[in-house]
């Protein structure tokens, strides 16, 4: 049975938190509510966009998190034409990949990002290649729901028991026992070390080359 990781993106491999931040204080501030703040938006990266904005405006109706929706979609395509947007690959996230392709694992990818939104970052890091499968919020529920990582299992034929999702939140931590995999955190995203534990990590990689030792004794 083939092994697969399965890698969130944001704040795993990519650092997207400051457009983030930015595309939802520009989302607030057009349908005339004060922004939640970084620190809050920053707790709430990995979610689906309606349930992030059920999270962060939690005392508003469904239409105002639709309206909220819509607002954060147009924002961050403000922020694109106005290349605003950058999405830096963490820094050894790149290697981590050679590593485990020449190791004999399948990648793939299981984000909140929209499918166009994660397009756009693995073709602008000419990844799109890398990946077998690849998930995303525009057709699965929001983690921690364990659709996506189901789904990317059947695709690459691979086993749970063989199997690791790898994240920065306790989203993604509670997705993978959700599907019956194993899960690892990593430390340089959005969620603390102390909190991925707490949320049921087998193991947290401080940095990614530390990821690759982990995952070579798998």
């Amino acid at each position: 049975m083939n092994r697969l990781a399965l890698f969130d993106c944001d704040g795993t491999l990519v650092d997207s938190g400051a457009n983030i931040c930015a595309a939802m204080a520009m989302a607030f501030a057009d349908v005339g509510l004060p922004p939640p703040g970084d620190a809050a938006t920053r707790r709430i990266i990995g979610l689906s966009i309606a349930e992030a904005m059920r999270a962060l405006h939690p005392a508003g109706t469904p239409a105002h998190h639709d309206a909220l929706a819509g607002a954060y979609r147009r924002a961050f395509t403000r922020l694109r034409a106005e290349r605003r947007v950058d999405e830096p690959l963490f820094a050894g996230i790149a290697g981590v990949l050679d590593t485990l392709d020449a190791g004999g694992w399948l990648l793939g990818v299981a984000t909140g990002k929209s499918d166009f939104g994660l397009a756009l970052c693995l073709e602008r890091h000419g990844l799109g290649r890398r990946f077998v499968t690849l998930q995303t919020a525009d057709r699965h529920p929001s983690k921690p729901d364990p659709s996506m990582a189901l789904t990317a299992l059947a695709e690459a034929g691979a086993a749970p028991e063989t199997s690791v999702m790898i994240g920065d939140t306790r989203f993604d931590i509670a997705m993978a026992k959700a599907a019956g995999m194993m899960a690892v955190g990593v430390a340089w995203g959005y969620h603390s070390a102390d909190e991925l534990r707490a949320a049921g990590a087998d193991r947290v990689a401080v940095h990614p080359e530390e990821l690759t030792m982990l995952l070579e004794r798998l």
